[in-house]
C-alpha cells in the first residue's frame, strides 16, 4: 500500500480479550507476554489512575500537523484507543480537549501520542486519559498529508491497526492482535500464581526462599558474614 491513505477497518480482538488484559494492567501482561510490546519510557501517563485496553486505531501524522487526527475520528467506535505517530520526532501540542471531546462521544477510550498533548486540566475534568511523550501547548496546523490505520512505530515500538493497546500508570504496551486471546489467557494465569504469593508474603515467608535464591548467592560467591562489632554496645 503506497500513497496517504485512510484504511476502513473494524479488524481487532474480541471485546471480551480486551476486557481481560485491561484488568490485569501492563505489568502482568507485559510479563505474560514474554517481556515483550513495551513502549518506551518516554510515553507517560498524562493523569495518573486510568486503566485502559482497546483496539488500536493508528495515525500517522506530519509533526506540527494535526489533520489526519481530524480525519481519523470517523473511523474510530467504542472500545478503541487511538494511537498518534509522527514521521519524525515531535512534541508539538497535536491533541487537546476538543478532540477529546469527539472521541468521548464515539466511545473511544483515550490516546495515546508519540507527540504532545495541551488542555490537560479539561482532559482530567472530562476523565479522558492520555499518555503521551510530552505536555506543551504548541498548535499545530492542517495542511499536510498523512495515512490512518497503517503500521507506525511510537517510542520504539511497532503497532498494526487492530492491536491490543493496554496502558495504565506503568505505561503503555502493544500486543499484537493474532497473539492477544492467548497473552489475555496467560495474563489470568499468572495473576492468580501472584495472588499466591502475595499470600505468602504477607505470612513472612521471604522470596528470598519462594524463589529459591539461596543457592544462587552461593553460586555467585555472595557469602553471609557477622559484624564484628554487632554485640557492642
Amino acid at each position: 500500500m503506497s500513497g496517504h491513505v485512510i484504511v476502513r477497518t473494524r479488524r481487532g480482538p474480541d471485546p471480551g480479550v480486551l476486557a481481560e488484559l485491561a484488568r490485569h494492567g501492563v505489568a502482568t501482561v507485559h510479563e505474560a507476554h514474554g517481556r515483550r510490546g513495551l513502549l518506551a519510557p518516554e510515553i507517560r501517563p498524562v493523569q495518573r489512575g486510568a486503566r485502559i485496553a482497546g483496539r488500536a486505531v493508528t495515525v500517522l501524522s506530519h509533526p506540527g500537523d494535526n489533520l489526519m487526527i481530524h480525519a481519523c475520528i470517523e473511523q474510530c467506535g467504542p472500545g478503541d484507543v487511538l494511537v498518534v505517530a509522527t514521521t519524525s520526532r515531535s512534541t508539538d501540542g497535536m491533541f487537546g480537549e476538543l478532540f477529546a471531546t469527539q472521541l468521548r462521544y464515539r466511545g473511544v477510550l483515550g490516546l495515546v501520542s508519540d507527540a504532545g498533548v495541551r488542555d490537560v486540566a479539561e482532559l482530567a475534568a472530562m476523565g479522558f486519559p492520555a499518555w503521551s511523550r510530552a505536555v506543551h501547548a504548541q498548535g499545530t496546523a492542517k495542511a499536510v498529508p498523512g495515512s490512518v490505520n497503517v503500521p507506525v512505530v511510537v517510542a520504539g515500538q511497532r503497532i498494526d491497526p487492530g492491536d491490543a493497546v493496554v496502558a495504565d500508570d506503568d505505561g503503555v504496551l502493544c500486543v499484537p492482535r493474532a497473539e492477544a486471546a492467548a497473552v489475555a489467557a496467560a495474563a489470568t494465569a499468572r495473576a492468580a500464581d501472584e495472588e499466591d504469593k502475595r499470600r505468602r508474603f504477607a505470612d513472612g515467608v521471604l522470596g528470598l526462599d519462594h524463589y529459591d535464591l539461596r543457592p544462587t548467592l552461593e553460586r555467585l560467591g555472595v557469602r553471609y558474614v557477622d559484624d564484628p562489632e554487632g554485640d557492642r554496645t
